[in-house]
């Protein structure tokens, strides 16, 4: 590690801490992702080295922050051997200095609060798109899409997605995921329920929210629990049933909710085209099985508009 010069530590999350690091050969600055590592008797744990092995695969596209190398350090003092149990793996990222929630707090903290331009958001969610159809094509489900998670190289109009900490790769026939999983406010209706046998559709629900958020500069359904925010979901989107959505009544934690209309979807996204709108229905459907595809969105006509060229 002597090849970097730690500057300030940006974040910890559930695997380790997060250091802004400068590469001292060449002056660039990087992110070092520290994870401790309980080594076993063969060295680096299976598990570790598959999640390495997919973060290196997914990095070859740009809208997937890139990996640059690993380095694995031993913990051990002078005086004593190398303990086998104790180790660190730092996992050298590129740096950016942004990400889309702080982005969008810039638009509506101003002295002039306004929104985001129409192009710029255009431009976000076909990158975003691009980013989770590349994970969902190499069976990789994120998880914990949400505007943190998203970084911005800002000269060059670049969105990136971070953190596939929670990423796992999904198999047919789908393995039973734990449902303590996604910031509430991104978080898809069959994870609240209770569903553990979920697929890419809950990658999609949460671009969903991210793509009201950057119009309306606020959180589309704001919950401060499992339960409120279901009701938050219910009151705009109806609450569901069992045509619409065939099996909700028999998840887990369903329960005899208030039976809600459907309301205008426009009214909470004012702004949004026509085209935009019916992007973001396509995303926020009840049933998984119905939600539009990463693939299948940039497609949609919503990005007519777009030069898909320079992407």
């Amino acid at each position: 590690m002597d090849k970097y010069e730690k500057l300030e530590k940006v974040g910890e999350g559930t695997y380790g801490k997060v250091y802004k690091a400068k590469e001292k050969s060449t002056g660039n600055l990087v992110a070092l992702k520290k994870t401790r590592l309980e080594m076993d008797d063969e060295g680096i744990p299976p598990t570790a080295l598959r999640e390495i092995s997919l973060l290196q695969l997914l990095s070859q596209s740009i809208y997937i922050v890139r990996l640059l190398c690993v380095e694995h350090v031993h913990q051990s003092n002078d005086s004593s051997p190398p303990s086998p149990s104790k180790s660190n793996l730092y996992l050298v990222f590129e740096y950016l200095d942004t990400d889309l929630k702080k982005f969008i707090d810039s638009y509506r903290k101003c002295t002039n609060p306004r929104p985001l331009e129409d192009s710029l958001v255009m431009r976000f969610m076909f990158q975003l798109c691009k980013g989770v159809a590349h994970c969902h094509g190499h069976g990789v489900l994120h998880r914990d899409l949400k505007p943190h998670n998203l970084l911005l190289d800002k000269e060059k109009g670049i969105l990136k997605i971070a953190d596939l900490g929670l990423g796992r790769a999904f198999t047919v026939p789908l393995k039973s995921y734990t449902h303590e999983i996604v910031t509430l406010s991104y978080r898809a209706p069959e994870v609240l329920l209770g569903e553990t046998h979920y697929s890419t559709g809950v990658d999609m629900w949460s671009v969903g929210c991210i793509f009201a958020e950057m119009i309306r500069t606020q959180v589309l359904f704001h919950g401060d629990s499992e339960f409120q925010q279901l009701l938050r979901i219910f009151r705009l989107l109806g609450t569901p049933t069992e045509k619409q959505w065939p099996g909700v009544m028999t998840l887990r934690n369903w329960h005899e909710y208030p039976k809600w209309e459907p309301q205008d979807l426009s009214l909470a996204v004012p702004s949004l085209s026509p085209e935009g709108v019916d992007l973001l229905t396509n995303m926020l459907r009840y049933n998984p099985a119905e939600r539009i595809s990463a693939k299948a969105a940039l497609d949609h006509p919503y990005f007519d508009s777009l030069d898909k060229s320079q992407f």
